[in-house]
């Protein structure tokens, strides 16, 4: 060849135009080596469409952005493809029943066995399996991936994680601002059939981790409810009433707050809760230590970065961002470790708090979380009772600001906090780390699954 020598150690891959991709996509990135060997490797393997298995369609395009509600049917975006089971994601926006069953949303109704892809913006590829038959409905962020002929969800779902089923998906992104993937591209996403042993290999090690996953939630709520039978909030029900009497004495000379809110019976209620406890009380500021120093990521160092969407329901850290110091947010400022609590101060998500395990030792998390440890209370008792929910909405209570309303770190050291009893602490702390145990394991099944899937293709698909 003429320019052989030119076109030495470079990544250039020469593509007939009889050999063009359908749409006669001409990006570059399309047609790299890696891209060319990954396709030659799922065909030599017999590897067909996976519209071949599945019906695909994507969710609700009506905007609905008003009908959105308290308590209601889940309705799933492209942020809640975080966990690899979507009922476990952690605050799925809700719409009245009403909506729901409008025939405009049947299409995107979801049922037990479909796989969800987030297929628009900076997460593309995003899964998660459906595993109950619950109402639950999506938005047309996510693709509604439904298997047919008998195939296994679970096999598909794993296939779709595991680093062929992921260069494929990001091979095929469309777009420069926005990215995304359009649905008619998926029948040109590879799938192997492979035997129906590994499949079946595949399927136990997912429903495995899924009973797991639901034991270890069980677990958590076995503690939150202990925590509250010993507080006295059973059958608690704080004063509904939407006004109060305040002198100025008694408000805004004392407290420095005008906000009407501040002062809503409910709030005084719970916090006579809290002081009345049998054991005693202390302010926040004396029972804990609020560590906000702040810390400066270094420049080529890989750091694990933490925000408010890495915060499951019961109190765990479903993940992280990977990144160089140099690239990290401005807010990426708190370095947490292991037995660390970290609280979010952001109205409309205080109860993401979690407690950090050693997988995220040196981690970094965002500004908007308050770091805490105390030596009065053990960490999964600091985790679960600022789950509770007199600890919750006496958080409300001290939240301000207009934009982003949050509770500021004076109004969070005045927070009263019950000193729960060692025999109490040691019984919660004792679920908590089970669950914490049993969502370690479900994780470890997963991650086996996938990479018996990827070792199986490695090897020739047998």
């Amino acid at each position: 060849m003429k320019y052989k020598a030119l076109l030495e150690g470079l990544e250039i891959s020469i593509i007939s135009n009889r050999t063009l991709e359908r749409t006669l996509r001409l990006d570059a990135e399309f047609y790299s080596k890696s891209n060319l060997s990954q396709v030659l490797l799922l065909k030599g393997i017999g590897a067909i469409p996976l519209t071949t298995f599945t019906d695909i369609s994507d969710g609700n395009h009506m905007s609905i952005s008003q009908n959105f509600v308290n308590d209601g049917i889940p309705y799933y975006r492209g942020g809640d493809i975080y966990n690899s089971f979507i009922e476990f994601s952690p605050n799925p926006l809700r719409i009245p029943r009403y909506v729901y069953e409008l025939s405009i949303m049947r299409r995107s109704h979801l049922k037990k066995g479909d796989i969800l892809m987030s297929i628009v913006g900076a997460i593309i590829g995003n899964i998660s399996l459906v595993s109950t038959n619950n109402n639950a409905t999506c938005s047309c962020k996510l693709a509604i991936i439904r298997p047919k002929n008998n195939i296994s969800s679970e096999y598909l779902a794993t296939y779709l994680r595991c680093k062929y089923g992921q260069q494929q998906i990001q091979k095929f992104r469309r777009g420069s601002g926005q990215t995304g993937i359009i649905l008619e591209d998926f029948d040109q996403l590879l799938v192997p059939d492979l035997s129906n042993n590994i499949k079946e290999q595949i399927s136990s090690f997912v429903k495995q981790s899924y009973a797991y996953s639901l034991k270890s939630r069980q677990l958590y709520s076995e503690a939150e409810s202990y925590l509250l039978e010993c507080l006295g909030m059973t059958d608690f029900a704080a004063n509904p009433d939407a006004y109060n009497v305040k002198t100025l004495k008694e408000s805004f000379l004392d407290t420095g707050r005008f906000d009407a809110e501040y002062y809503l019976p409910k709030y005084e209620d719970y916090c006579r809760l809290v002081q009345s406890y049998s054991n005693g009380y202390e302010l926040l500021g004396d029972a804990c230590n609020i560590k906000d120093a702040n810390y400066t990521p270094e420049t080529g160092v890989r750091y694990k970065y933490i925000e408010l969407a890495n915060i499951g329901k019961s109190g765990e850290i479903i993940g992280c961002d990977i990144q160089n110091g140099e690239n990290l947010p401005t807010r990426a400022r708190r370095m947490v470790h292991q037995g660390d609590v970290i609280v979010s101060s952001i109205e409309g998500s205080l109860e993401s708090c979690a407690l950090v395990t050693e997988d995220y030792e040196g981690a970094l998390c965002s500004t908007g979380f308050y770091v805490l440890q105390s030596s009065k209370m053990n960490s999964e008792t600091l985790l679960t009772l600022f789950k509770s929910l007199p600890i919750q909405q006496l958080m409300k209570k001290g939240c301000s600001g207009t934009i982003l309303t949050a509770i500021s770190k004076p109004e969070l050291e005045k927070l009263p906090i019950p000193i729960i009893r060692q025999e109490v602490q040691d019984e919660i702390a004792q679920h908590v780390r089970k669950s914490f145990a049993l969502r370690k394991e479900a994780m470890k099944l997963l991650e086996n699954a996938k990479l018996t899937v990827e070792q199986v293709i490695e090897n020739g698909g047998g």
